[in-house]
């Protein structure tokens, strides 16, 4: 299981890299629970540290169905050295809209790189909205050819990832997608506390960014004591820090 810690300018993800987290993912909170962040501030990033051997990604927003915006955007974001982008798929309505936009997006960016890792996320409060059912997620994954299945919360309410979706379902979601040959990231005010379960779970990528943020607030900055402290408690709690497959 893998760590992937969200900074949202130079300064948080010189704190992210030195506390020697798994992969920088770089995002911007003002636009949402996968805010797409500009592209100047993603080249700023992924020139100081991939050299460094850094693994950086981006997010491309919480897309509606616009198979062309999306494919713009993950060319955009390709073509500013990110080895992972991950896509929200909060506007499509169905199973074949969310592969039309996911195979758009992996064309593109294979334009840039063939070797870019793609990440189709879903939310595990899909109810709250009418959002794909985690199943469908996983589904589109596979047959669009991405890599990785996710889930989020796209309500940042203080609600977290076990409220909106109960153990069982989160099992059910991480099996499934392993059963497709898919690796699967779990992000959604993911806490210390949530440790245990999600190893129990065994997703093969977690997301945080509020749980080291001061107060527990994603719109403040990142602490490093607070990264350092929650990477030491993965690590006791027998984080594996694995380097198979595609991750």
């Amino acid at each position: 299981m893998k760590v992937l810690v969200s900074p949202v300018t130079l300064k948080e993800a010189e704190i992210v890299a030195e506390a020697g987290t798994d992969i920088l993912d770089i995002k911007n909170t003002k636009e949402g629970s996968l805010g797409a962040q500009f592209p100047w501030v993603i080249r700023d990033i992924t020139s100081r540290f991939r050299e460094k051997g850094i693994v950086c990604s981006a997010t491309l927003g919480d897309l509606p169905y616009k198979p062309g915006t999306a494919a713009l955007a993950a060319y955009g974001a390709a073509s500013c050295g990110v080895t992972y982008i991950k896509v929200g798929l909060h506007g499509v309505k169905s199973q074949p809209e969310a592969v039309e936009v996911m195979k758009a997006v992996l064309k593109a960016a294979h334009m840039i790189d063939k070797n870019i890792t793609i990440v189709a996320s879903g939310y595990a409060d899909f109810r709250r909205f009418g959002g794909l059912h985690y199943k469908a997620i996983v589904d589109a994954t596979k047959q669009s050819g991405a890599h990785v299945a996710m889930l989020d919360t796209f309500y940042k309410d203080g609600s977290t990832v076990f409220d909106a979706m109960s153990y069982n379902e989160l099992n059910d979601f991480t099996r499934y997608a392993h059963e497709k040959g898919l690796a699967v990231a779990l992000a959604g005010s993911i806490r210390a506390s949530h440790l245990e379960s999600l190893l129990s779970i065994g997703p093969d990528i977690i997301g945080i960014r509020g749980a080291v943020c001061e107060n527990g607030d994603r719109k403040s900055e990142i602490r490093k004591d607070l990264l350092v402290d929650f990477l030491a408690t993965t690590k006791a709690s027998g984080h594996s820090w694995s380097k198979a497959g595609v991750l």
